[in-house]
């Protein structure tokens, strides 16, 4: 799994799209998702500003004539969920774990800022 900055990988296409669960636990906002099928190798995470990308691509391995089939409703190809994310977050120590078909991300959420002291110069 890799965190990718490439822009042009938002080209428009047909996609499943992922459902995700996002919460907040302690200092960290959490997304997670099932993505059942697929490797780390098959998903790209990025994070560009308040905006967070999960991209994938579920294969389905078998060849099934069109006539074998009595039911569709899994989802095989490329799947991709873009959520605008409700605090501001610390990008470069965001971690992603995929465990038994659940994608989780975690990305610490940034000190919501700074009182600065002002130094007295007197002339």
């Amino acid at each position: 799994m890799q965190f990718i900055s490439d822009a042009d990988w938002m080209s428009p296409s047909t996609e499943g799209q992922l459902s995700v669960d996002v919460f907040r636990d302690g200092g960290d906002l959490v997304v997670r998702s099932t993505v059942a099928g697929v490797t780390p190798d098959d998903i790209d995470i990025l994070i560009h500003g308040d905006l967070l990308t999960i991209r994938g691509s579920r294969r389905c391995t078998d060849e099934i004539n069109e006539d074998q089939w009595f039911y569709r409703e899994c989802y095989w190809g490329a799947f991709s969920r873009s959520i605008v994310l409700p605090y501001e977050v610390v990008t470069d120590a965001a971690t992603s774990v995929l465990k038994n078909g659940v994608l989780e991300i975690r990305i610490p959420i940034r000190d919501q800022g700074k009182k600065v002291s002002i130094a007295w110069e007197r002339d």
